[in-house]
């Protein structure tokens, strides 16, 4: 499913970004990586780069901002759920026990976001879309192609999404530890145990890239600055690595296994 032409189902993951102290050099690095094509946007919405593979929205790069007297907030991938109703889905976030970071806000006519954190402190992010629906490249080399949630406790997890979204979590056939998050019956995200993370770590939403050789891109990482966090293993879904960028952004990537 290379191009994307319709919105995503609520529920579904539909798009992912970065937040960067530096966003040039962090465009310069994903550039080099995986091949995207961004240019630091328009001042109305940040200067926010959304980055495009082939002529495809990709994912997003923008630059770090804290509202005055804040922290700077974290360098870190975030996923977006879709919805058709921003506003519902807030509301119903909210009466689920989760925590607002950002409320929702119009961007342009492209459409209406949100940040929150679930119960257990993972943060994500929501998405109505107006011009704008999401990635229009996923499962290729370059693109967005799983994210998972690890949390603390799954059967919260499971309560606060299915109520949020109308996400079912159930566990995946023959992995240990392992659940499928399901919109409408298929398959589309993961989620694991805290437990599985090094200690400490805190319940967070990994995104995962597809690549062509996984061995091949974690030297290419290396070379321009990025950290090497779980180096490159076999399992069921492919071969796959954690890293983080030179900004210590962590994500996943993956050579999936064909199909």
């Amino acid at each position: 499913m290379p191009d994307v032409t319709t919105p995503y189902a609520t529920g579904t993951p539909c798009w992912v970004d970065l937040m960067a102290k530096d966003q040039q050099a962090a465009l310069d690095f994903y550039r080099d990586l995986f091949g995207w094509q961004g240019q630091p946007g328009p001042a109305e919405f940040g200067g926010y780069a959304v980055c495009e593979l082939d002529g495809k929205a990709a994912a997003g790069i923008g630059p770090a901002m804290a509202p005055e007297g804040m922290p700077e907030p974290p360098t870190v991938w975030t996923s977006y759920l879709a919805t058709t109703d921003a506003q519902a889905t807030q509301d119903a976030i909210v009466s689920a026990g989760g925590t607002l970071i950002a409320p929702v806000m119009d961007v342009g006519d492209l459409g209406r976001m949100l940040i929150a954190s679930d119960p257990q402190g993972a943060v994500f992010g929501v998405w109505q879309p107006g011009e704008f629906f999401g990635a229009r490249v996923v499962n290729e080399p370059g693109a967005l192609t799983w994210n998972e949630l690890h949390t603390s406790d799954i059967q919260a997890a499971t309560a606060f999404y299915g109520a949020a979204f109308g996400i079912e979590i159930e566990p995946l056939e023959g992995a240990d530890s392992y659940w499928e998050l399901r919109v409408g019956g298929r398959p589309v995200g993961g989620a694991t145990l805290l437990a599985n993370d090094p200690p400490g770590t805190p319940a967070h939403w990994l995104t995962y890239f597809a690549v062509d050789d996984v061995d091949s891109t974690v030297d290419a990482l290396v070379k321009r600055g990025g950290t090497v966090l779980a180096p490159p293993f076999d399992m069921v879904a492919g071969r796959m690595t954690v890293v983080a960028d030179p900004q210590s952004a962590a994500f996943a990537m993956i050579t999936p296994t064909p199909m």
